[in-house]
């Protein structure tokens, strides 16, 4: 029996530069990967463009009310949050910002919930304010595993700070290495 796994990497200023590290030669993998990268609007495209030339995986911006598929990376739209449901479908909404932004990657890692045979791991890239934080504790609760990047490949180390802070980051790495650790766990059948 295979788990389903789902990933949600979170970023802000300095994200899309490190996302492309990220991505980069990744080969296929059994998960859904959901991104939520502070941006405008005008460079959704572009960012799932870009991303989606470097990797084997069909990298794409979300619609609404998609069911999730393993080996797609989802890229959510500027101006909504995006929330997951059931484990399985993404809604979008728009709405007030949450940490002064939308979308925000708690709102995202926030509706993620616990059930057996669904594995989750959650990943905070650089980028300012806190954003991701809560969402980083609550994946940690509901028995996933984390990654934050580490200080001295970050733009700006506020959003990582502020996870690591709540003691719930699993490990602290460099792109190259985050790229690494989302192979070897997503090719891994149960998380530990």
């Amino acid at each position: 029996m295979t788990d389903k796994m789902i990933v949600v990497i979170g970023a802000s200023a300095g994200g899309p530069r490190v996302l492309k590290q990220i991505f980069t030669d990744l080969p296929m993998l059994n998960c859904s990967i959901i991104v939520v990268q502070h941006m405008p609007n005008f460079i959704n495209e572009s960012i799932a463009q870009s991303l989606n030339s470097v990797t084997e995986m069909e990298v794409r911006l979300f619609h609404q009310d998609e069911v999730l598929k393993d080996r797609v990376v989802y890229v959510v739209p500027s101006e909504y949050h995006a929330k997951v449901i059931q484990n399985r479908q993404i809604q979008l909404r728009q709405g007030e910002r949450v940490n002064y932004v939308c979308p925000a990657v708690d709102v995202t890692m926030l509706s993620l919930h616990q059930e057996p045979g669904v594995r989750h791991l959650g990943i905070l890239l650089t980028g300012m304010g806190r954003d991701g934080a809560e969402g980083m504790r609550h994946i940690k609760h509901i028995g996933g595993q984390t990654i934050a990047q580490n200080e001295k490949t970050c733009a700006i180390f506020g959003m990582p700070k502020e996870a690591i802070e709540t003691g719930c980051v699993d490990w602290v790495l460099p792109p190259d290495q985050i790229h690494q650790k989302l192979i070897a766990i997503s090719r891994t059948p149960t998380s530990n």
